[in-house]
């Protein structure tokens, strides 16, 4: 929390009387920062609402199982909304996408902007940490050759609608670590290009950076920080 904290503060994401969305997929991430938001909004200076939001890619064309989340969101007193797609059946179906990651993500997007505005919201909460921060920003140097990465706001003129980011403090390992001492629930990953994305394989090029360099996703992230890159 002191992390997301701090992010909000300094990038000025919350404002009295927001109604957040906040993108559950059900991962560890998404998890850890609903909770944390959840705890958040009982003393954070600005007044927020919470509505908890996960798009159902409906994978084998069937629903899945969100029962563990709809606990979580109950508990944490948590509108919770589950918006079935048939996401899965276009791409690996009809279209049979050989690299289906970025059309994949596209379609998420426009559905989730979509739903949290029918659902009265102003901002969406995405679940991006400090390891996501450093690999897009690696992947777009590799890649495409420029130097940029998302900011931690966005605002979507088209949707009136502000993107925000308040993980980006904090380490993927914090989320595990929230996650596992709490005993929050994670619904699996059915993708299945799960574990073998090009992320995944950056994660592993920082990582190994990290043995001879030491806290390479620190230095990636305060280097943006004070280039102001991206909005950092």
């Amino acid at each position: 929390m002191s992390y997301m904290r701090s992010a909000m503060e300094q990038y000025d994401m919350i404002e009295d009387g927001d109604r957040v969305a906040v993108g559950l997929s059900g991962g560890k991430d998404s998890v850890a920062m609903l909770a944390a938001l959840a705890k958040l909004r009982s003393f954070y200076p600005k007044k927020f609402e919470l509505v908890a939001l996960t798009i159902d890619m409906c994978f084998d064309n069937e629903r899945g199982d969100y029962s563990q989340l709809q606990q979580l969101c109950d508990s944490l007193d948590v509108k919770y909304v589950v918006k079935p797609t048939e996401l899965y059946k276009i791409i690996f179906e009809v279209r049979q996408e050989s690299n289906p990651c970025s059309l994949c993500a596209r379609m998420r997007r426009g559905a989730i902007h979509d739903l949290a505005k029918s659902e009265g919201c102003n901002r969406l909460a995405l679940g991006h940490h400090m390891d996501d921060v450093a690999e897009t920003f690696m992947m777009n140097l590799l890649n495409g050759g420029h130097i940029g990465c998302f900011s931690p706001v966005t605002y979507l003129s088209r949707k009136d609608l502000y993107l925000i980011r308040p993980m980006i403090f904090a380490r993927e390992s914090d989320c595990a670590r929230v996650v596992r001492r709490n005993g929050l629930p994670v619904v699996k990953s059915q993708c299945p290009a799960d574990g073998t994305t090009e992320r995944q394989e950056m994660k592993l090029l920082l990582t190994s950076f990290e043995k001879k360099y030491g806290s390479i996703r620190n230095k990636i992230l305060g280097a943006m920080q004070r280039g102001n890159i991206s909005g950092f």
